[in-house]
């Protein structure tokens, strides 16, 4: 490369010594390259053979030590192959095999070699070590060299070239070059011969190395080969300078001549076996058409001229494994194609130049295919990555920029490729499978790899983001289902990885759904074709699937065990995605002036989507029971949360349970509901986190039937147009009330005695129903009991107002006797739940008699507002007389009740709460109506209080202490 760098530079620089220099150096860098790939494929390649000799030498040698093996005193040793002689060899297993093939391949003498050289090498290849080192035939692999520095690399290729071989020749033509370059300056500015005379010199020098290197081909076959890429150089560079720079050629003549040089030095190749000839002669046709060429302007000429070139690298591939040759070639071949397309191309040329990269794609992948199956290595046969993507990365960019502006080009160039590689990939399989070519697996692999990566690729190029996200997750699947078959944990992360990406972009691009025919769209579609992928996903990845044999394998192995539930849900999650987005579609307005219309208002498209999940849920649960898919039953079980979402975005928009269409979904909504908790109840394991899962989907069923049953309600305050009435404030307290009343006289028998005659669902979930969603309910009716009682002005418009026998009176009453009815079926379970303790404590009396008191005082205070018109402000009923003496003779009649009741039932304690009562409103009276209240109203108050504390005194004394048993008999004794 040195040589025809500087020759070109020469001839290109005006035959000056500078661009000879200069050509030089950049020849010796691009060989410098090229030696340095092929010494590391041959390091490479020759790793585990140079494993194999060392074995069969240490086997060698272990015979030639044998004393029966062993002539002393004669040079040449003799070893008698007789079937005992060779039975230890036979008998000891090796740990490597060397197949014949490889090792006629491995040491067949390489193009420069003698075979006086490679009598030597061979006679080196089987010499024992010396005696007494065994250690030294030990097989171990040897180390692979450390990579040196780029200049040092530098170095250690030129004096390799310069030293290695036959030093002298290589030198000597270095030095003749300088010479005739400096002979051809010298005539030329002289003017001593005519230039037709100095090129016919030059030319006939050419001639004249290329005959003396092939008469002596045999007896000194490196210096051969040197002068005959010599002379094939000067030839090429003698045509171009007579052609181009003198015309004393036409263009055309130097074509057919240089077509010649060039199959001359490739006969000259095959015949010698000199991957180095060839690469000079193959290097040089592909110069021709930039040395003569012109404008390029016939493109037929040119294509077809590369056409010729890359059929002869083929039929060299077929016999010679020669990776330099067909590197040259494809950089050749598709760099004057680039070059050729940016500068000449025009849109007439373009049947040709498709034809010409079609086909030029096509012999360099079947060259790579054969280089891959006549070179073995390590781990089957070796690949040669350039070769394998180098025409589909080069040829996939030179069809785009040909049919890129057509419609959909890209991406029918893709499939093009695709289509190739995926051909390909599937023969080599079909050979590997018939025990043909088993080393072809690493192969196999990349073409399946590059024909998948332009499938892929293709998706975008033709279709939106939803349709590609949606192919993509489709080939995901795919790729994960194939990992599995094969056992390989890369297909399966590439699926895995594949997919998240597809769903991501399906979520970056969601945006209004504007489609005129419902389902057939890229949002519902896509969405729907996303969830297909990862169900299939998550289906395929519930069995077990064997790890790998490699570290990677087997971590990734660990993390993949537990990704079919997440697998399922990201797929149940895409798939309920594109029913919103159905259920949300808009229809595509008539002009570009208007907007478009939803097909569905607001209200139904939330309900819609809550059935679309609650449909989907059940069909899955379905699923589950009948293929035992367990984690398909997941979304069934916290189907409730769909029913909470439901609610709360329809009441957000305003709408009701009971509005039209709305309730008619609701009741299917609620129907699918209960039937898939009755399936989960029967099929799901009984296990403690089923069963806490169970539970909370009934509570919070409970819960959602109060709000429910409020927005009923609601929906009548609505009608009746009561929003600012008592009706409206009492209306969540009301449902509250009736649903606890219907948990305790349904659920609270179930408490008691045996509950296997009982139906679901309070066979196994009565706890749940009478205990643990009672509770918050209770709660909830308690503080909304006593926030009514004291803060509602009781309006009972249109309905005029009655003290007592008004809608806030009556359900706070109500409220109070639901909760001690409550209170009672839960104390009368045959096991109390846990927590229920506290309601049969005397400590819950004290809240009761709280809320009586605040709603006793709340009945006066709207009895003194309505009937007597006292303004519902705090600072009005508070500083009115009337009001203040109500309040006096209300303690009073609750503290005589009170200690009457105690009196009769011998309870001091409840005398003394009535006595403290009756104590409080004496302070009342002497600390603050005494002073605020004036004339009648005092007069009053204090009469009436100190009336009714006279019956007290008569009607309820202080009842006696209770004494205890042993108290008692202290007493008597």
């Amino acid at each position: 490369m040195a040589i025809v760098g500087a020759l070109l530079g020469w001839v290109l620089g005006s035959f000056s010594e500078t661009a000879l220099f200069l050509g030089g150096a950049v020849g010796l860098c691009i060989g410098w390259a090229l030696r340095r790939a092929m010494r590391i494929e041959i390091v490479r390649e020759t790793a585990v053979l140079s494993a194999e000799v060392a074995l069969l030498r240490a086997h060698v040698n272990e015979l030639m030590d044998a004393p029966r093996y062993r002539t002393d005193g004669v040079a040449d040793v003799e070893v008698r192959t007789t079937p005992s002689a060779i039975e230890p060899l036979v008998a000891e297993p090796l740990t490597a095999t060397v197949a014949p093939e490889v090792v006629s391949q491995r040491e067949a003498p390489t193009d420069f070699d003698t075979p006086a050289d490679s009598l030597a090498a061979a006679d080196r290849r089987w010499r024992s070590p010396p005696s007494g080192d065994r250690a030294a035939a030990s097989v171990t692999a040897p180390a692979e060299p450390r990579e040196p520095g780029w200049l040092a690399s530098g170095v250690a290729a030129a004096r390799g070239w310069l030293f290695g071989g036959n030093t002298i020749v290589r030198l000597g033509l270095v030095i003749l070059f300088v010479g005739l370059s400096f002979l051809a300056s010298y005539a030329a500015a002289a003017g001593l011969f005519p230039i037709e005379f100095r090129l016919a010199v030059v030319g006939l020098f050419g001639i004249a190395l290329l005959g003396i290197g092939f008469r002596t081909r045999t007896k000194r076959p490196d210096f051969a080969l040197a002068l005959q890429g010599g002379g094939v150089a000067i030839i090429y560079l003698t045509l171009f300078g007579a052609a181009r720079f003198y015309d004393l050629v036409p263009l055309s003549a130097a074509f057919v001549l240089m077509i010649a040089v060039c199959a001359l030095g490739c006969a000259l190749a095959l015949l010698q076996r000199s991957q180095a000839l060839a690469v000079t002669a193959f290097a040089g046709g592909f110069a021709v058409p930039l040395l003569l060429g012109g404008e390029g302007g016939n493109a037929l000429g040119l294509f077809g001229y590369g056409t010729i070139l890359n059929l002869a690298i083929l039929f060299i591939a077929r016999a010679r494994t020669w990776r330099v040759l067909n590197l040259v070639g494809f950089f050749a071949t598709f760099g004057i194609a680039s070059l050729w397309g940016a500068t000449a191309y025009r849109p007439e040329h373009f049947l040709i130049a498709q034809i010409f990269l079609i086909v030029s794609v096509l012999i360099y992948v079947v060259t790579a295919v054969l280089y891959t199956r006549a070179t073995p290595g390590k781990f089957g046969n070796a690949v040669d990555t350039t070769l394998l993507f180098g025409p589909a990365l080069a040829g996939f960019g030179l069809e785009v920029a040909l049919i890129g502006d057509r419609p959909f080009g890209s991406a029918f160039a893709a499939l093009g490729f695709a289509a190739l590689y995926l051909g390909v990939s599937l023969v080599a399989r079909r050979r590997q499978r018939g025990g043909q070519q088993e080393g072809l697996r690493v192969m196999n692999e990349a073409m399946l790899a590059i024909g998948i990566g332009f499938v892929t690729m293709a998706i975008p190029l033709a279709l939106g983001a939803r349709w590609t996200s949606a192919a993509w997750a489709l080939e995901g699947a795919g790729a994960f289902w194939v990992g599995m078959r094969q056992a390989r944990w890369m297909p399966r992360l590439f699926g895995l990885a594949l997919q998240v990406f597809a769903t991501l972009l399906y979520l970056g691009t969601l945006d209004d759904n504007i489609a005129a025919l419902p389902f057939a769209n890229p949002a519902f579609v896509g969405a729907i074709l996303v969830a297909l992928g990862w169900f299939a996903t998550a289906w395929f990845a519930w069995e077990p699937i064997a790890p790998g044999e490699t570290r990677l394998a087997r971590t990734y192995a660990r993390g993949e065990a537990v990704i079919a539930t997440p697998a399922f849900l990201t797929g149940f999650a895409a798939w309920w995605i594109g029913w919103l987005m159905e259920a949300t579609r808009l229809y595509p307005a008539v002009e570009r002036s208007l907007s478009p219309v939803p097909v569905f208002s607001a209200n139904v498209q939330i309900l819609l989507a809550m059935l679309a999940y609650l449909v989907s849920a059940a069909a899955f649960q379905t699923i589950a029971r009948r293929r035992d898919w367990p984690v398909a039953a997941w979304p069934a079980r916290v189907s409730v949360g769909a029913l909470w979402i439901g609610f709360v975005g329809q009441a957000d928009r305003g709408g009701t349970v009971l509005s039209s269409p709305g309730c008619f979904l609701w009741i299917v909504a609620l129907a699918v509901y209960g039937w898939m908790l009755f399936r989960s109840d029967r099929d799901d394991v009984a296990t403690p986190g089923t069963r806490a899962v169970a539970s909370a989907s009934h509570v919070a069923g409970v819960w959602l039937a109060v709000v429910l049953l409020a927005d009923m309600l609601w929906f009548g305050i609505d009608r009746a147009a009561l929003w600012s009435t008592a009706w409206n404030e009492v209306t969540f307290l009301a449902g509250a009330v009736a649903v606890l009343a219907g948990l305790t006289l349904w659920a609270g028998p179930a408490l008691r005695g045996d509950r296997a005659g009982t139906r679901w669902p309070l066979d196994r979930h009565a706890v749940d129903y009478a205990w643990t969603a009672a509770v918050p309910i209770a709660l909830g009716i308690f503080s909304g009991a006593a926030a009514i009682a004291l803060f509602s002005s009781g309006d009972t418009a249109p309905l005029p107002f009655v003290p007592v026998l008004n809608p806030v009176d009556v359900m706070v009453a109500l409220a109070a006797g639901v909760l001690l009815l409550w209170r009672r079926a839960v104390l009368a379970a045959d096991a109390v739940p846990a927590g229920a303790a506290l309601l049969a404590s005397k400590r819950i009396w004290l809240p009761i008699a709280v809320l009586g008191f605040v709603a006793a005082n709340g009945a006066w205070l709207r009895t003194a507002h309505h009937l007597a018109g006292v303004a519902w402000e705090a600072d009005t009923l508070l500083g009115n007389a009337l009001v203040e003496t109500g309040m006096a003779i209300l303690w009073t009649v609750i503290a005589l009740t009170l200690m009457v009741v105690a009196h009769r039932r011998a309870t001091r304690s409840l005398w003394l709460a009535g006595a403290s009562l009756l104590g409080a409103t004496v302070v009342k009276l002497l600390v603050v109506d005494l002073y605020a209240t004036g004339g009648g109203a005092r007069i009053i108050a204090f009469i009436a209080v100190g009336m009714l504390m006279l019956l007290v005194g008569y009607l309820a004394p202080l009842p006696p202490k209770v004494v205890s048993d042993d108290a008692e008999r202290g007493v008597e004794a």
